[in-house]
Parts: C-alpha cells; sequence; structure tokens
C-alpha cells in the first residue's frame, strides 16, 4: 500500500468512527448549546491526550511482533470482524429510535477537560475500536515508517475529531438539531457500508497469509 491510499484508508476509517454517536459526541451536544465551539475544541483536546496515549503504548507493544505473520494474521482477522460489526451496529443504529431521539443529560463534571477526558478514555467503544481496527492501522503505519509512520497515522486521524467536536458544538449552540437531521443519517450509513467494505478487504488480506 502505498502513502496515498494509506491516508485515504485512515480518513475512510476513521471518519466513520468519529460520526459514530457516543458518550462524548452527546456530551458535546450538552455542553456545545451553551458554550458554543469552545466546548467541542477543549473536548477534542482531552480526547486527544488520552487517545494519543493509547496509540503510541499499543504502537510500542506492536513494534518488535508486527512482522510475525500469525500476529498480522490475527489483528487481521479481528479488526476486518471488528469493522463489519461497527459497520452493521452504526447502520442498525440509525432504525433504533433510542438513539435517533436521544437526549444527554448534562453529567456533573464542571470542568471540560475533564469531561472530554472521561467520555473518552471510559467508552467501551472507543477503546475496542483502537484494540481491533486501530491496531491493524497501527501495524500498517510501522510498516511504512516506523514510529514517524504512526505520528502521520495519527495526524491524518486526528483532525477530523476536531473539525466534528468542535462543528457539532457550535451548530448545538446556533440550535441545529444533527442527531435528526437526515443528512446527518444518510453520512452514517454511507460510512458504516464504508466499514463493512474495509472489514472484508482486511478479512481477505489477513487470510491470504495462511
Amino acid at each position: 500500500m502505498d502513502v496515498l491510499q494509506f491516508i485515504i484508508t485512515v480518513i475512510l476509517i476513521t471518519a466513520s468512527g468519529a460520526l459514530a454517536p457516543g458518550p462524548l459526541f452527546f456530551a458535546t451536544i450538552s455542553y456545545g448549546a451553551k458554550s458554543g465551539a469552545k466546548s467541542g475544541l477543549i473536548f477534542s483536546i482531552a480526547h486527544t491526550l488520552v487517545e494519543f496515549t493509547l496509540v503510541m503504548l499499543l504502537a510500542v507493544g506492536l513494534l518488535t511482533i508486527s512482522n510475525e505473520p500469525v500476529v498480522k494474521l490475527t489483528i487481521g482477522v479481528i479488526g476486518g470482524v471488528a469493522l463489519i460489526v461497527f459497520g452493521l451496529f452504526q447502520i442498525k443504529s440509525l432504525f433504533t429510535p433510542e438513539i435517533k431521539n436521544q437526549v444527554y443529560k448534562e453529567p456533573s463534571h464542571k470542568h471540560l477537560f475533564i469531561v472530554g477526558s472521561v467520555f473518552t478514555a471510559l467508552n467501551p467503544y472507543f477503546i475496542l475500536w483502537w484494540l481491533t481496527v486501530g491496531s491493524q492501522l497501527i501495524i500498517m503505519a510501522l510498516e511504512i515508517a516506523a514510529f514517524f509512520g504512526v505520528l502521520f497515522m495519527y495526524l491524518c486521524h486526528v483532525w477530523m475529531d476536531y473539525v466534528w467536536l468542535t462543528g457539532t458544538a457550535y451548530f448545538a449552540k446556533r440550535g441545529s438539531n444533527v442527531i435528526g437531521s437526515k443528512g446527518y443519517h444518510v453520512v452514517v450509513a454511507v460510512f458504516g457500508f464504508i466499514l463493512i467494505y474495509f472489514g472484508l478487504s482486511f478479512l481477505i488480506d489477513a487470510l491470504k497469509l495462511i
């Protein structure tokens, strides 16, 4: 895989994760309705600190074993299956009234940075995503340019969190109903199918190692 293909893969896969409704997303709407884009920006910074730490820890752990065929096969299969499952659940969530009409109750945390950190670190979807799908991306990045490849991968990933969370908070302040918009559901559905496509691709590539 060349660098351009890698960039496109990272952007498409991580955009799907960023768009998925989760605790931090609903907290962004709740706080954004009061403080606007500032809350989304602070949430993004807190999210980045937690996420980058996790990514580098995974990269250190995978560096010495990433070239082992059994490791590539295991992570490829697990990551592929996880992508397909995430994609299916993402599409299914669009038909669940509880998700479409959910109103997030503002948590007791007063400091936006703490809220962003906690809602990131304690999100099971976030942890599972990096342990499965994210690990596959990290291995691909290590193969391209070792730790510099991981840093490059993360830069290709993290800017979308800033755009999405800051934009969501901004529009929440303006009174836009992001959750209820038809355009949002169309985009989530499209990226759900993209997740499934990449999941199948990861599975096929991994099974070629057998």
